[in-house]
């Protein structure tokens, strides 16, 4: 088959068709716009209070009560549209880095760009697992089986063949026939590796032409903001029937029904925590942001609640705990063992085993194996002179014969095939004789302990048409490959952290078992628990298995089948299983295991939509990171839960008991507004930017069952929430008996409002980080603001008489600042004093 043009575009042309046919796009999902955001946030319960509020009083001649409570409620919703439109730049931002791939030949050279800059006329390279980027059409390599059922709906993959002459990559043709030469975006690549030639990019594509895009996909709430749904749908319930209650007490105890409306819609708007839904959704994308920037992409938000309880993490050897660089290191040959040097020219036998290695490669190698014997190949010209440059005919590893063998038409009708492989897959192959193979063995064994990758190589001629099954043929052997593959510079410290941290580390490799442990004891796995076989695996029974991995932690010779029962053998043991993938038959296993995890660079599409995170650099530092990350993000998101609880439980009390004991009201609707302008930001903001603590990766994972807010977090958020209460209540009482009634509101208002900030800084802080650290700089923003608001209001008359205040004297000042300290900080101090006994008792 000829090669003519697939050296694929020039750039300049490329760059010339993408401005013809525009992006290989289809429309883009619709996100909320500004508009869509403002509306969504005017149907929260609590604006609609602040605007039915900010009516009443202008009904009832109060302007500038009305006036205020409508800027206010203008500036809360303005707080909430910016959080809202920060998320949404947030996810914006994780869909460009999670668009596709594809693999393409441009100026003669093979290069990774987004499939987003594919233009007709363009040859990219496709694999197994991968989906196609765009229609087209196949030009060269194996035939290729195609599932085509997003398109067609039947389940049956079909085969393609090459393009014939006469034909068109554009052609206009429809998916599911069998044997065409004709590839649809969107279909998956069952089996088979090939070259293809873009004919129809974009709108269109078969995909394009009917509609499907990703303005249909709806985004469903996670489990995690159902959750916090329900929970907001029952407060919220709570908080009406509370209204009532007050609104129907004052009216009673004072007989001021316009009065006790009134007081009901400022308990109402204080109880009701909006906040709730607004805080997971911006702690979830821009959680997903920061796992990003550490080289780890989110696909479901939902796993980021699962991430930092994970207790076992299964990862693949090759490109995962290593650098998947493969070198060939060593070639053994009959005549000889010769250690290979960096750009070293093998020479005699040793070359002979090389070329015949290089035959069983794929010509355009994505194999990290395969790269490293055409990598040595090139240092000198081929040997293999004469031999055309597509093979006749290819048969990829199967189950049964885990070794590539391709067919290769020679001068005079002869016929060359080369195969590589499994080592005793090439010993069956060849069908040597058994001393032979128990001799060849030890050498395998040996390379094996040296932490090399070993393959064996044959290859034979024949005058005659070679046989339909490679088995049959004369296979010679012609030796063994040694390649080695470094463990990532990172990895043992990403060990340490995992262990430390609690979390065990399962490598599964498909190697021979004393390279498994080689590579283990180098990278600092835990090794005392031996080897498990997946010929072992077969051959016993679940239970079994579960028991085995209560100590065993690394895996060889396993097949990617046998992961799924590795995954539910883990899960049956009460563990939160991450598993990571990269293969078609990984699938099951990511889709199995709490956490999938699909390799970015390495990985199949099929793996990575299986997956629940994608690692978008392979490594096993990242994985951790990620988890290091996901506990942050699960303290911070209970911490600001917490907070939001407590912080309602003095807003409603100061609204209540006045009321029942018979004092002048304490809290007014324009009250609530100013506190729900400082709560917004410190609980969105504030909170999400608290680094992890310092022992964040000391601790054991959390239990499967552990809620993420519970009867303790509860508990705790109704302590501090009466704490605040208490020292607010204090000082009304005590100024109200010394002071006028405006005073002593105001030094009330000032003791809740300092002690909110004062709980938010105590709630937050996760460590004996530095008061003023820069990732504080938020807070001091907000708390600098809020103080400067209410010296405002206490300085300009017209503020006084809407907020009902007076500036309190210089004593109740020092004393409502002291009490807010106490109230707000009390549970600070009690954290930080624990550490340092709990500190002092492990030194």
């Amino acid at each position: 088959m000829a090669r003519d043009g697939l050296s694929g575009l020039t750039k300049a042309e490329a760059d010339r068709r993408l401005a013809q046919f525009g992006a290989n796009a289809l429309p883009p999902a619709s996100g909320r716009g500004l508009a869509r955001i403002i509306l969504d946030t005017l149907r929260e319960p609590m604006f609609l209070l602040l605007i039915g509020a900010a009516g009443l009083y202008l009904v009832l001649g109060d302007l500038g009560e009305g006036l205020f409570l409508m800027a206010g409620a203008m500036a809360t919703i303005g707080l909430v549209v910016l959080q809202e439109a920060r998320s949404e730049r947030a996810l914006s931002a994780l869909l460009d880095l999670s668009q596709p791939h594809a693999r393409v030949i441009r100026d003669g050279i093979e290069v990774r760009l987004s499939a987003r800059d594919l233009v007709p006329g363009d040859i990219v390279l496709v694999g197994e697992g991968e989906r196609l980027p765009a229609d087209g059409a196949l030009v060269a390599g194996d035939v290729l089986s195609v599932d085509e059922s997003a398109l067609t709906g039947e389940s049956a993959p079909v085969s393609k063949r090459p393009l014939s002459e006469g034909e068109t990559a554009d052609a206009d043709t429809q998916p599911g026939a069998e044997t065409s030469p004709y590839l649809f975006s969107g279909t998956l690549i069952v089996r088979g590796q090939a070259v293809a030639r873009i004919g129809k990019t974009g709108p269109r594509t078969a995909l394009g032409r009917i509609g499907v895009s990703l303005a249909a996909i709806v985004q469903e709430p996670t489990p995690l903001q159902k959750t916090a749904g329900r929970l907001v749908t029952l407060l919220g319930a709570l908080a009406i029937a509370f209204c009532a209650v007050v609104a129907v007490a004052y009216g009673l105890l004072r007989q001021d029904w316009v009065g006790g409306v009134l007081a009901g819609i400022t308990v109402a708007i204080a109880l009701i925590p909006e906040e709730f839904p607004m805080v997971l959704a911006v702690f979830l994308a821009l959680g997903a942001g920061r796992l990003a920037r550490h080289k780890v992409l989110v696909r479901r938000s939902a796993v980021i609640e699962a991430l930092g309880g994970a207790s076992f993490l299964c990862v693949d050897k090759t490109g995962t705990l290593t650098e998947n660089r493969m070198r060939v290191a060593r070639l053994w040959t009959e005549a000889g063992d010769l250690l290979v040097e960096a750009d070293a020219t093998p020479m005699g036998a040793a070359r002979d085993l090389l070329d015949v290695a290089g035959l069983a490669c794929a010509v355009r190698p994505v194999d990290p194996m395969d790269k490293a014997v055409r990598a040595l190949l090139a240092v000198s010209a081929p040997a293999t002179s004469g031999v055309l440059a597509e093979p006749e005919r290819t048969w990829p590893l199967r189950p049964e014969m885990m070794a590539m063998i391709q067919v290769w038409r020679e001068p005079a009708d002869q016929w060359r095939a080369a195969a590589k492989g499994a080592p005793e897959a090439i010993f069956r192959l060849c069908r040597l004789p058994d001393d032979q193979v128990a001799r060849l063995t030890g050498f395998v064994e040996q390379f094996a302990v040296q932490g090399l990758r070993v393959l064996g190589a044959a290859s034979c001629r024949t005058m005659a048409s070679f046989p339909e099954t490679p088995e049959d043929a004369p296979f010679q052997f012609a030796g063994l490959i040694g390649f080695l593959d470094p463990v990532r510079a990172d990895v043992a410290a990403a060990l340490k952290e995992a262990k430390e941290a609690g979390i065990s580390v399962v490598m599964i490799t498909g190697d021979h078992p004393a390279t498994a442990l080689a590579i283990a004891k180098s990278a600092g796995l835990d090794t005392s628990g031996g080897v498990l076989l997946g010929s072992e695996i077969a051959a016993v029974d679940d239970a079994v298995l579960a028991e085995r991995l209560h100590k065993t932690r690394i895996f060889a010779r396993i097949i990617p089948e046998q992961k799924l029962r590795i995954v539910q053998a883990l899960k049956s043991n009460g563990q939160v299983v991450a598993m990571t993938g990269d293969g078609v038959n990984d699938a099951p296993a990511l889709e199995a295991a709490h956490i999938g995890i699909a390799m970015g660079q390495k990985g199949t599409d099929v793996a990575r939509e299986a997956a629940d995170l994608v690692i978008l650099d392979d490594s096993f530092a990242s994985i951790v990171g990620g988890v290091r990350l996901g506990r942050r993000i699960f303290a911070n998101l209970r911490k600001a839960l917490v907070y939001i609880t407590a912080i309602h439980v003095p807003i409603a009390g100061v609204a209540l008991f006045p009321i029942i004991m018979g004092l002048p009201p304490l809290l007014y609707p324009m009250h609530v507004v100013f506190l729900e302008l400082v709560i917004d930001p410190v609980c969105a903001m504030v909170f999400e930017a608290e680094p992890g603590g310092v022992d964040a990766m000391k601790r054991p994972p959390r239990r499967p069952d552990e809620p993420l807010f519970g009867l303790s977090q509860l508990g705790l958020a109704l302590l501090q929430g009466a704490s605040i209460l208490a020292g607010v209540l204090g000082i009304y009482l005590f100024a109200l008996a010394h002071h006028p009634e405006n005073q002593a509101r105001g030094a009330a208002f000032l003791t809740l409002v300092a002690g909110n900030l004062i709980l938010a800084l105590a709630d937050a802080s996760s460590s004996e980080g530095r008061l003023f650290a820069p990732h504080r700089r938020i807070y001091w923003i907000i708390a600098a603001a809020a103080s400067g608001c209410l010296t405002f209001i206490f300085a300009v008359p017209t503020l006084e008489t809407i907020f009902k205040v007076g500036p309190p004297s210089p004593g109740l000042l020092a004393s409502a600042l002291l009490a807010a300290l106490a109230s707000g900080g009390w549970f600070g101090l009690t954290r930080n004093w624990g550490r340092h006994l709990r500190q002092r008792s492990r030194g």
